[in-house]
């Protein structure tokens, strides 16, 4: 009886766990500590996988197993200084600069769409002297990237300018439209024919942007409606081409919608259901534990883009149920710290900035995983800090750090931070400190009211005092 009674009374562990965690969570900087850790974290499980993904094929290659992670360590470097100047730069120097980002990105993809256009005439081979478009890429010289993905961050910044600059007026149909629908379906033109997965990507960053800025159901009715016909419209558009260039891209994106729809026992496994059915076998290979770091099979050749769109692929046979579940949890942690930073920014344009970036991460994670494992079509998107590739690193590097400046100036993590302020060298090594917030409205003392004179007047009949 007595034991019964000692553990009835020993609080049970999860009532010792939640108190702590919550402890932890409401300090100033937790929302800053947990985005820095998942990022970091995520980053360094994508080194790590894209040089297991990619060293046997680059000794077969090159004679140098390092070959590839090399580079895609030279734009982790990259991401990190994207990090670092994005973390140190106000928010009002980020509005500024969002309607000069989203133009460069614009002009780049017009160069991009140019130049498909000319190849898919027969006029000249898809360059124009050092510049040359492959896809999605455009290469200037010895520079190649993504313009798609500089339109992320364009949208994010630029979006969420126009948007707080509105107001109270966002309720208003023409002052929703405008600027933002003809932007939209310029993007829709210029990226949407040639690259479906960043569309998407960009779509949903749109709608995190409208709902944090308290726009009405009934207008996202309307959009989703626009939304499903425009990308109905561009799968049909593109589904007739043939050859190579853009139209021969948008012909693959079909078979691939169309193999999604195609049960796997009835589907060409040497077709468009290949890469589907390695990524299936390496996730079935891997079992709970996986094969162990390194000693994956099916990266050699046999899975398509495995350092890249299937990546999650080699995640799941090497490192098993377990660790796919570790990156599940990261992400799941970046998005939590994401949507945290949004809902404690008292600024709106920080708020509908950092809603946008952790909707773009989480959408583009789940386009990704969602392809691997069939659950979606598959659409080339690269799996955000783990897929090979420099320009999407780079950017997601940069989103991260804005995350991050937004993060600490939170207003109770501004408080804190100006409470006890860091050495001068710490500020001007890695981050100023952010401004100080306005007085909470509670805490400050009101003055003491005085009494004015009370002023007679006659009174008359219908009158009051």
């Amino acid at each position: 009886m007595a034991d019964d009674r000692m553990q009835k009374d020993r609080p049970s562990l999860s009532r010792q766990l939640l108190p702590a965690v919550h402890g932890l969570l409401a300090r100033p900087l937790s929302s800053y500590y947990l985005l820095i850790a998942s990022s970091g974290l995520l980053l360094l499980i994508g080194l790590t996988m894209v040089f297991s993904a990619t060293s046997v094929e680059a000794y077969a290659k090159n004679g140098n197993a390092f070959a590839d992670i090399s580079s895609q360590a030279v734009y982790a470097l990259l991401g990190l200084v994207a990090f670092w100047v994005c973390q140190r730069l106000p928010a009002q120097t980020l509005r500024t600069l969002g309607k000069y980002v989203m133009g460069l990105a614009l002009v780049l993809l017009s160069i991009l769409a140019v130049l498909h256009a000319m190849a898919s005439a027969g006029i000249g081979n898809g360059s124009v002297g050092p510049i040359e478009a492959d896809l999605n890429w455009l290469s200037l010289g010895p520079v190649s990237l993504q313009p798609g993905e500089f339109a992320k961050v364009g949208m994010v910044l630029w979006g969420a300018d126009v948007i707080a600059g509105k107001g109270p007026k966002l309720a208003h149909w023409r002052e929703l439209a405008m600027p933002l629908f003809p932007v939209v379906g310029l993007l829709f033109v210029l990226v949407g024919y040639n690259d479906l997965g960043t569309m998407l990507v960009l779509l949903a960053l749109i709608v995190g942007l409208l709902w944090a800025a308290g726009v009405r159901m009934r207008f996202f009715a309307a959009l989703g409606v626009l939304g499903l016909a425009g990308i109905g419209l561009l799968i049909a558009a593109a589904s007739g081409g043939a050859g190579s260039g853009a139209a021969g891209a948008s012909n693959y994106r079909f078979g691939r919608i169309t193999s999604w729809l195609t049960p796997l026992s009835e589907c060409d496994p040497n077709g468009d259901c290949y890469q589907v059915i390695q990524g299936r076998s390496a996730i079935f290979e891997g079992g709970w534990f996986g094969v162990g770091l390194g000693k994956g099979a099916l990266k050699w050749g046999w899975v398509p883009e495995a350092e890249n769109d299937f990546i999650f692929s080699i995640v799941a046979e090497e490192l098993g149920i377990v660790g796919c579940t570790v990156v599940l949890a990261l992400l799941s942690v970046l998005a939590y710290a994401g949507f945290r930073i949004a809902r404690r920014s008292s600024d709106p344009f920080r708020r509908l900035a950092a809603s946008a970036i952790t909707t773009w991460l989480v959408a583009q994670a789940v386009i990704n995983m969602g392809g691997v494992v069939g659950l979606l079509p598959i659409t080339g998107l690269p799996l955000p800090f783990i897929s090979a590739g420099g320009s999407a690193l780079v950017v997601t590097m940069a989103a991260i750090g804005m995350l991050a400046s937004f993060a600490r100036a939170e207003p109770d993590a501004a408080r804190a931070l100006n409470a006890r302020p860091t050495p001068r060298w710490v500020r001007l090594v890695w981050a100023p400190l952010p401004p100080l917030p306005p007085p909470r409205r509670s805490g400050t003392p009101r003055p003491p009211a005085q009494k004015k004179p009370v002023q007679t007047k006659p009174v008359g009949r219908g009158m009051r005092l």
